[in-house]
């Protein structure tokens, strides 16, 4: 059975006092990671009631008082997406009614993330609507993690602190018993190489890139290989596993070509549609993904494992509660220039 793992990781130097003044509240997208928080901060999850009605309406009331409080709420927006993102919206709208000095949004998943800009005629740029709604909901910053595109940042008009799941997952990788040279960083596709560079110069080996084309939305087809990958360990990263279609194409065609083994390392498991068969069937050794979004590791195919992203959420929330540099901890990010 896939299990959970939290790890400790060397980025993270500076060890969390318990803050019981760190008022930290979560909607009902992923109570378990807020409750891994919480305990990582040495706090609790305060009492709030989150209910629907029998006509689907949503009903948030903060059962303690948070006058003059900095507020945390934790709530990926991962699916159901549209009821999450309302259900976050409603519970930063009561805080505000609260009186509550500042509201965080902790939004590990930010869902709408991949409508980032207009690819065709009359289309929606949902990402900034979204952005627009945590604005006037009354959102003071939001704590985001592994932004589809850098450039959702600049759809704020209020402070955003943008972290990534990089460590987890190089951290996971070194203690694997791989030897460096044996090791190549792939790219699913042009547009991860430089997320791809970047992993490959924390594991010091090399890199390849896979030619891609997408005809279709959730459709894509792997054609090519650009390096060298025969007898190699292939490490394949992306922020997001949607259907599974990009990296289970890109897996067969990195097996045709003669890899040796296959991983897969993921920021955001959304795995939707026929992701978990895809997966369960694809020549992928392991896929490592982490609890932005929460799995039932029960139903999970042998080969996914699913690492906690708490710690490092735990260390930004702290830093920013006590006016403490996020970036200075995640200093990684200035290196990592994802496109």
């Amino acid at each position: 059975m896939a299990v959970t793992e939290t790890m400790t990781y060397p980025e993270l130097e500076r060890a969390i006092s318990p803050n019981h003044d760190i008022k930290l509240f979560a909607g009902r997208s992923n109570p378990k990671l807020a409750q891994e928080i919480a305990d990582e901060l040495g706090t609790t999850v305060g009492p709030m009631v989150v209910k629907n009605f029998s006509d689907g309406e949503i009903y948030v009331q903060v059962k303690e008082s948070v006058r003059g409080d900095d507020v945390f709420i934790i709530q990926p927006v991962c699916n159901p997406v549209n009821e999450n993102l309302m259900e976050l919206l409603i519970i930063i709208d009561a805080f505000k009614r609260a009186s509550a000095k500042s509201i965080t949004a902790v939004i590990p998943y930010y869902g709408y993330a991949r409508q980032d800009r207009k690819t065709s005629g009359r289309e929606a740029i949902t990402a900034k609507l979204v952005a627009d709604l945590l604005t006037t909901a009354g959102t003071d910053r939001v704590l985001a993690m592994d932004l589809h595109t850098g450039q959702i940042q600049g759809f704020f008009n209020i402070l955003v602190d943008h972290i990534f799941a990089a460590p987890i997952l190089t951290n996971y990788i070194k203690n694997l018993d791989i030897k460096p040279e044996e090791m190549v960083a792939v790219s699913p596709d042009m547009g991860g190489a430089n997320r791809t560079r970047y992993f490959a110069k924390k594991l010091d080996c090399p890199i390849a890139i896979i030619d891609k084309r997408r005809d279709r939305h959730n459709e894509a087809i792997a054609t090519n290989v650009i390096g060298d990958i025969e007898g190699k360990v292939c490490l394949m990263f992306d922020d997001i596993i949607d259907t599974a279609g990009t990296i289970c194409e890109a897996a067969k065609l990195l097996k045709a070509r003669g890899a040796k083994d296959i991983y897969v390392g993921a920021t955001h498991p959304v795995f939707s549609g026929p992701a978990i068969e895809r997966l369960s069937s694809a020549p992928i050794t392991e896929c490592i993904v982490t609890n932005t979004i929460p799995l039932d590791m029960d139903k999970m195919p042998s080969n996914i494992k699913q690492l906690s992203v708490a710690p490092l959420l735990a260390q930004a929330i702290s830093r920013i509660h006590d006016d403490e540099s996020v970036s200075s901890l995640f200093g990684f990010e200035k290196e990592m220039q994802v496109s």
